[in-house]
């Protein structure tokens, strides 16, 4: 569903049909020799359907004196084509891509001075949070720049014989005042509801006076997806962000990765901080909320951990303990440490035990297995038990972090060329902050 960089250049004109034919000329008032032709050729018609619509999106965001100007232009242009069926659709397509050039360039972001520093002061946030708390260093900085405004959430009226699809409301909810229930029901939002439960909130992400609007709608999926899509408020409508309606500002993957999100506030400018984990960092994105995000702040920030096996353990029904043997939990302890303090790739190309002369081939002896997509493979390592060599696979939840119980990890065991499904202990372990970078970045998300 999310549709990134240059494809959202050519989505802009994927509009709705009704869109576009209410965008196009009216042929009932066709006078002149071209808008004849144009209104009896299909294609010709659908091109000056889609400069329309461009055109008008452009018109909220570019300087209109100068649009209006170069547009005039055009149409002389066009005009002097005639009934020239060939010479029109050259100068519609010419116009489209300049159009297209001046949308992308009006709502792509471009980070400037204000914003770098805003980036470098979270980032010195970060490290003087580490000073005190080297473990949520990162969740206190972005805390203390919550963004604290008033907003009014309302959720989507439910879809009779659905399976828990919404739809935009139909009667104005609690909150929401005359003029922006107007300016919502005038924006055709009804579209971002179709894929799941939708949830709408009204909140000033620009701090114009007017507040915009937040789309958030959950997809499920196989990786529980969350997109969420934003409205400027302009004028008497609300304007989307993107012109495509699958593209979202960001997504969150409940299974199969570890992000959130916090909207703050820095140098009196809101970003949505968009992180994205894994295993030993944290990438920190601060996203413009009502523009395209290409190239953004971007801070890393970068853990050590302790990794324990705890001496009690659950067993499969997730609810009964056992004790684990000191013996079995010191090996298993000791073969964690040199494993992460070597940072190898998560998949070994070396055999992890001695390969016998005969018997199972080498695959058998260089890695567990495959993993699956809901879990990240942090590293494969050997483990000695009873004098023998045992394969081992140390995953986690992409980092997933607790106050509680830290960062939660599995470690598989098994014996190599045997068809046993092996042993899984579980893994703790604390984290400390241990750098903070930052950069201008793309951003990259974890799909599952």
């Amino acid at each position: 569903m999310y549709i990134k960089g240059r494809y959202i250049l050519f989505a802009c004109l994927l509009l709705l049909t009704g869109q576009a034919t209410a965008a196009a000329m009216d042929c009932t008032k066709a006078a002149s020799a071209v808008e004849n032709t144009i209104c009896a050729n299909t294609a010709l018609f659908a091109l000056d359907a889609q400069l329309g619509t461009l055109y008008r999106q452009v018109m909220t965001l570019a300087a209109q004196p100068e649009l209006k100007r170069t547009q005039r232009a055009w149409l002389k242009t066009r005009n002097a084509c005639a009934d020239d069926v060939a010479c029109l659709d050259d100068r519609y397509r010419q116009r489209l891509q300049t159009l297209q050039t001046q949308w992308r360039q009006a709502v792509t972001w471009q980070p400037d001075a204000v914003d770098l520093q805003a980036m470098n002061d979270l980032q010195e946030s970060i490290r003087a949070q580490s000073k005190n708390d080297p473990e949520f260093a990162l969740e206190h900085a972005l805390a203390a720049r919550a963004f604290d405004s008033a907003g009014t959430s309302f959720p989507g009226d439910p879809i009779d014989d659905s399976y828990g699809e919404t739809k935009f409301p139909e009667a104005r909810p609690k909150g929401v005042n005359q003029d922006e229930w107007k300016a919502l029901n005038a924006s055709n939002i009804e579209g971002a509801a179709e894929t799941g439960r939708t949830s709408y909130a009204l909140m000033d992400l620009d701090n114009d006076g007017l507040r915009d609007l937040i789309v958030e709608t959950y997809a499920g999926g196989t990786g529980l997806f969350t997109y969420v899509e934003t409205w400027r408020r302009s004028g008497e409508r609300f304007i989307k962000r993107t012109a495509e309606r699958e593209s979202s500002l960001f997504y969150t993957n409940d299974r199969g990765a570890n992000q959130a999100i916090t909207w703050i506030k820095l140098h009196d400018r809101i970003y949505a901080a968009y992180r994205n984990g894994a295993y030993g960092v944290d990438n920190l994105y601060l996203l413009n909320p009502l523009k395209l995000n290409q190239q953004v702040p971007k801070l890393t920030i970068r853990y050590a951990y302790a990794l324990r096996v705890p001496a009690i353990q659950h067993k499969e029904d997730g609810t009964d303990t056992f004790e684990l043997e000191a013996n079995v939990r010191a090996a298993l302890e000791q073969a964690i440490t040199e494993a992460t303090n070597a940072k190898p790739g998560p998949v070994s190309n070396a055999p992890l035990c001695p390969i016998p002369s005969t018997g199972a081939g080498e695959e058998d002896y260089s890695s567990y297995g495959p993993g699956h997509y809901t879990v990240e493979r942090i590293v494969d390592l050997a483990v000695m038990l009873d004098g023998q060599c045992h394969l081992g696979a140390l995953v986690d939840w992409f980092g997933s972090y607790t106050e509680k119980t830290g960062l939660f990890a599995q470690l598989a065991v098994r014996k190599p060329g045997t068809e046993a499904s092996g042993t899984t202990y579980e893994v703790n372990g604390r984290r400390r902050l241990t750098d903070v970078s930052s950069t201008l970045g793309s951003v990259e998300l974890n799909d599952g």
